[in-house]
């Protein structure tokens, strides 16, 4: 069984957690998780994630229906990073778009190349 106390956590007792989408392989977000919350996505099902400005708990969709569900949850050699595999329901970025890596930087300069999505 797994014991999420055999991770590497940071001093603030948090791991990077990024979100990749299990169907097209596409970086979502990055975010933290302690203990505490990757027991809890491994029991629901639901990511949960804990917020560093909020000091508490966050589900991933909760208040917005963008919800992620996990598929698969891997370690990373050094156990000190998390990958989760997720379905991701509509955006994964707070401001309303598919990724939150929406800025690249090329020949110097910051781009935008992916657009917020169109309100239902």
């Amino acid at each position: 069984m797994f014991d999420p106390a055999t991770l590497r956590f940071d001093a603030n007792g948090l791991i990077p957690a990024i979100a990749q989408e299990a169907a097209t392989g596409e970086v979502l977000m990055m975010a933290w998780m302690n203990a505490e919350a990757v027991a809890c996505t491994l029991k629901t099902g639901r990511v949960t994630y804990w917020s560093r400005s909020r000091q508490g708990f966050w589900v991933k969709g909760e208040t917005s229906g963008h919800v992620q569900k996990l598929v698969e949850m891997r370690v990373d050699c050094d156990r000190d990073c998390l990958l989760v595999l997720v379905e991701q329901a509509g955006p994964a970025c707070h401001t309303n778009r598919r990724s939150c890596f929406y800025t690249a930087i090329r020949d110097g300069a910051e781009v935008e190349i992916m657009a917020p999505l169109e309100a239902d």
